[in-house]
Formats: structure tokens, C-alpha cells, sequence
């Protein structure tokens, strides 16, 4: 896994992913002008239906909630709460989509971490990104030079369904909305 993906779908600019999980729908506006290869890969990714039934595998609280894992989808909620790991299924928070994606936070003028911020996850290597996210719980700012942040939550309601979100609760889906298809 040398070779870095890049993503065929060139944002527009005006992408919203809306996150339908089992707390209610957070709506996120992408910053496809400022992270184009993070939100083209994310666009690509829930168009797929990558996200679909995946769980929230990480909370943190006053800090982030993560998800997009595709072992969390082999889990219950009471699994993930009680930090079942089975490597038979996959270990939480190790997956991803097969590849990996360049760090943009170097480039991205506004990769501020705000509280209901979202970004990518990745490992120590800078180039590690792929299908993890996670939501700020508040205003992370040690995390901006080291992060891709790739979109803002919109509205009051998804900012009070973001710090509602617990381990184990559901992604039914993820849909874009204002893309080109």
C-alpha cells in the first residue's frame, strides 16, 4: 500500500453530506474547495454506500466521536460500549477502505477545529487517511496542524446530535447532497 489514492470526484464547492445515524441527521457542509481530495474521497465513498450501517466505534468525551470503521459494522452497540475486540471480525478502529489518501492540513487555509468539526483519522504516518472520521466535541486546536479537516456541522440541531452521539450508535447512511454525480 505504497501508492496514495486519488479520487476521481472533483468537488464543487457546494457539497453536503447529511450523516442519518440512529440519533437523527447531522448535516455537515464539505469544504471541497479547501480539502478537495479528502471530500472528493468522502463523496466517493458514501456515494458507494461505504458508510452504511457502520457504528461510531470511539467517543472521547469533550474531545471527538469517530467513526468509519467497516469492522464496527460487525458489532452491536453493547459490544462496542463493553470494548469487545475480536480479531475474527476485525479489530474497531483499524479499518478502512483499502487505501490511503495525502494529508491536506499543510494546504487547507481554514483547518480550524471547531467544536462539530469534521475530519479524517489516520495513523501516525501524515499520508495515512482513508475512511475514519470524526466529529470535534468542542474546539480541538492542538489537532490543526496535523488533521484534515473537511467540513462544519451546519445547524444547532446537528451540533446537539453530534454531542449526543455515544460508542456504539449507528450510521444508517450518508447522503450527498449539491454534487455532481
Amino acid at each position: 500500500m505504497n501508492d496514495l489514492y486519488t479520487p476521481t470526484y472533483r468537488p464543487t464547492g457546494q457539497e453536503q453530506a447529511v450523516f442519518h445515524t440512529s440519533k437523527g441527521d447531522i448535516k455537515v457542509r464539505l469544504s471541497g474547495a479547501d480539502a478537495p481530495i479528502h471530500v472528493g474521497n468522502f463523496v466517493e465513498l458514501a456515494n458507494k454506500g461505504f458508510y452504511d450501517n457502520l457504528r461510531f466505534h470511539r467517543l472521547e468525551p469533550g474531545f471527538v466521536v469517530q467513526g468509519g470503521c467497516p469492522h464496527s459494522k460487525e458489532y452491536s452497540q453493547a459490544e462496542l460500549k463493553q470494548g469487545v475486540q475480536d480479531p475474527r471480525r476485525g479489530i474497531p478502529g483499524t479499518g478502512g477502505p483499502g487505501y490511503r489518501i495525502k494529508g491536506e492540513w499543510t494546504t487547507n487555509p481554514h483547518n480550524v477545529h471547531n467544536d462539530g468539526s469534521l475530519a479524517m483519522a489516520r495513523s501516525q504516518s501524515p499520508d495515512s487517511a482513508g475512511s475514519q472520521f470524526y466529529f470535534c466535541l468542542g474546539k480541538q486546536s492542538f489537532l490543526d496542524g496535523n488533521y484534515t479537516v473537511f467540513g462544519d456541522a451546519v445547524d444547532e440541531d446537528s451540533l446537539r446530535i453530534i454531542h449526543s452521539l455515544e460508542k456504539g450508535d449507528e450510521i444508517l447512511s450518508v447522503d450527498i447532497i449539491d454534487a455532481d454525480n
